[in-house]
């Protein structure tokens, strides 16, 4: 199963626009785990990202940072074909 981690922390408007849009475009059509990370409960985590979240990772691999454009993170769910989201 494919997995969407996204990096946020409490009060963060975008954090919360970015799980909104995560859960909308990916999490109604494909089954997928959906992370949501909380780096105010790890160091390291607040280090690296204090000031440059959200961030959503695909599969372990940092895919958008600040903004999640809608259509991007559909495309990485696409068939072979393109033509529609897998399990959709």
């Amino acid at each position: 199963m494919r997995k969407i981690t996204v990096m946020s922390k409490p009060g963060c408007h975008l954090c919360e626009v970015a799980m909104e849009i995560v859960q909308r475009v990916v999490g109604a059509h494909v089954a997928v785990l959906i992370e949501e990370v909380d780096i105010t409960q790890d160091q390291e985590l607040m280090e690296k990202y204090r000031e440059d979240i959200p961030v959503v990772l695909v599969d372990g691999e940092e895919k958008f940072r600040h903004v999640v454009d809608p259509d991007k993170l559909a495309q990485l769910f696409y068939d072979e074909q393109g033509e529609k989201l897998l399990g959709f």
